[in-house]
């Protein structure tokens, strides 16, 4: 009888890391001895990180030390542990901007792939993995790879991240890659321009979690009005920013058939001014995590015998 291999997806943000059902805060921090709580702390060759919390600051690139190799067990841990699983063959599914896809693709699979077999605990349990492949997709593509026979045949899929916004256009289910576009004018930049202007008024910042709040909601039943209005205003501006990026670069909001993920779907819904037929949403944050589990489920099918799976 051939193997099992557990197909995981996951989408290393900036912001937030995601799994299918798992959602947490890109933060990790090494304890310099044994916690007195195990909750969110990833054990790892003799040493133990905090994962979640105060996020990460911006790097050029996420494979220039451990941090997300950590956060990736931790999202590992969090997704077997829903599935009833501690050990396990896995298929790592991943994602990188498409505009990167060649320059980067290579780095990142050597990263998550140091090593094969790997024994980790998380949040005090042991865990035993062996990583038979890390298969890398576009994020952005992968967002809508599952709902493609229901988009148009041409469509624009804006993929607003943390960090980057990425606009796709795809043509008959395939990404036409002379036309792709990522721009780092992503949520941190935003909430960094928000804060800004907090301080310019009053000389106080707000934190993170209360401008996510209101990028999901349109509201904030505890935070003071003042501080309220300057965060809709910047995020209406934002999104006008947006608007005009799509703009510059050809693209007819009236008509254009337009598909706004990721993070920045909600924000774009709520604060916008374009509302028509021709504009849909996928607010799930975790839409890329699920192309990237959905398209490496599609591959583990077409090399079973690359693995061993009957």
């Amino acid at each position: 009888m051939g193997k099992h291999i557990e197909v995981i997806g996951i989408d290393h943000g900036w912001s937030g890391m995601k799994t299918v059902s798992q959602v947490f805060t890109t933060g990790v921090k090494e304890i310099t001895t044994e916690p007195a709580f195990f909750n969110n702390v990833v054990e790892y060759n003799g040493s133990y990180y905090k994962v979640g919390g105060k996020r990460l600051e911006v790097r050029e690139l996420k494979v220039e030390n451990e941090n997300f190799y950590i956060l990736t067990l931790a999202a590992v841990a969090k997704e077997l542990n829903r599935r009833g699983m501690r050990n396990a063959d896995i298929l790592l599914s991943v994602g990188l901007p498409l505009t990167r896809f060649g320059a980067e693709k290579q780095d990142f699979i050597d990263y998550l792939s140091k090593e094969r077999e790997i024994t980790f605990r998380f949040d005090n349990e042991q865990y035993r993995i062996r990583i038979a492949r890390v298969s890398v997709f576009p994020q952005c593509y992968a967002a809508v790879a599952d709902r493609m026979k229901a988009l148009p045949k041409r469509v624009v899929v804006v993929d607003i991240g943390s960090w980057t916004i990425d606009i796709m256009p795809i043509e008959e289910s395939a990404p036409n890659e002379a036309e792709c576009i990522t721009i780092r004018e992503g949520l941190i930049k935003c909430m960094r321009s928000i804060n800004e202007e907090c301080m310019r008024q009053y000389g106080k910042e707000i934190s993170e979690e209360d401008i996510q709040e209101i990028m999901r909601t349109g509201k904030h039943e505890k935070l003071p009005e003042k501080y309220l209005t300057i965060v809709q205003e910047c995020l209406k501006a934002y999104v006008d920013k947006i608007y005009n990026i799509l703009l510059e670069h050809g693209y007819n909001l009236e008509v254009t058939e337009l598909v706004f993920v990721g993070g920045g779907a909600n924000v774009v819904k709520r604060f916008g001014s374009y509302e028509g037929k021709n504009i849909q949403y996928i607010e799930d944050v975790r839409a890329n995590a699920k192309g990237y589990e959905y398209l490496g489920k599609i591959y583990l099918s077409t090399h079973k015998k690359e693995f061993g799976v009957v």
